[in-house]
Parts: C-alpha cells; sequence; structure tokens
C-alpha cells in the first residue's frame, strides 16, 4: 500500500475495511485527551479548582463517574459507530477526569488490546463521549460548555509510533 493511499478505500474507489489477516497480533495502545471549557460562573457553582481531586454532583448524579462508565461503554462499542473499525477485544481502558487551569476539565482516555490493528478510534471515542456525557449532565445548569478539543496524545504499535509532545 503506498503511503499516500487512503486505506479505507480499495482500487475502485470503493469504501473498504482494512484487511487485517496478514497482520501480526502486536500490543497496541492509544490515549486521546478531550477538553471540556466552561465558563466561570458554572465552575464556581460547580465548586471547581485546579485541584479538585472528588467527583462533582448535578441533580442527575455524580458527574465525573457517569462519564467514566459512558466513556468506557463507548470504546467497547467504538466499531459499531464508525463503519470500518473492526471489533476489538479491548484489553484495559482507563479513563482520567480532571479540572484544570482556565476553567476547563480534562479528559483522558487509554485504550490497550493485543490485536491486528490499532485502538486510536477507540481512544478518541472514549473520551469524546466522556466529555458528551459531562456535558448532558451538567447542561441544565448553563449551556455555557465548550468540547474544545479532542485529539490523539500518543499510540504504540503497529507501523508506527506516535507521540503529540
Amino acid at each position: 500500500m503506498s503511503e499516500n493511499k487512503l486505506s479505507h478505500v480499495d482500487d475502485q474507489n470503493n469504501p473498504t475495511m482494512v484487511d487485517v489477516s496478514q497482520k501480526l497480533i502486536t500490543k497496541r495502545t492509544a490515549t486521546a485527551r478531550s477538553i471540556i471549557g466552561l465558563d466561570q460562573s458554572l465552575w464556581q457553582q460547580l465548586g471547581l479548582d485546579s485541584s479538585t481531586k472528588n467527583d462533582i454532583y448535578t441533580k442527575k448524579g455524580p458527574v465525573f463517574q457517569t462519564a467514566i462508565i459512558a466513556g468506557t461503554m463507548a470504546v467497547k462499542k467504538t466499531s459499531e459507530l464508525i463503519p470500518f473499525c473492526h471489533p476489538l477485544a479491548i484489553e484495559k481502558c482507563n479513563i482520567q477526569i480532571q479540572p484544570a487551569e482556565n476553567y476547563e476539565i480534562q479528559i483522558e482516555c487509554t485504550v490497550a488490546v493485543r490485536g491486528k490493528t490499532g485502538v486510536e478510534m477507540e481512544a478518541l471515542t472514549g473520551a469524546s463521549v466522556a466529555a458528551l456525557t459531562i456535558y448532558d449532565m451538567c447542561k441544565a445548569l448553563s449551556h455555557a460548555i465548550v468540547i474544545k478539543n479532542t485529539s490523539l496524545l500518543s499510540k504504540t504499535g503497529g507501523k508506527s509510533d506516535f507521540n503529540a509532545d
């Protein structure tokens, strides 16, 4: 396969799932981050600061714990959401949620598997759905919530490793 060719398009320019049948099973990991921005009044209403270690609560329940569960469920269902993702037997999913500077909440999702294909999409999906869950659980208090950025931080295994730093 040419380096300049899209992997999900065949020689007739039709969409296709990548053939991984000849690939070796290796350990593959990926970490993705989503950042949520809040306005100052919502930040204060939730009682957040950058050193907050505990969960926050709304009428819907514990926000961070619910977001972790939702993100984990999303990781496991990524192949049902993204058309050409292979179903994977996820071996690790760890989601960390932490208030940060500038009225932001950071979500990091790390996924690992031993398989023939990477887990970047699973990590990105987990971080994204956790962010959407936080939005959903806090929107009754304010719609001044912005999911600012979702990005891949790192991946290992496969053809090459990647580190955004």
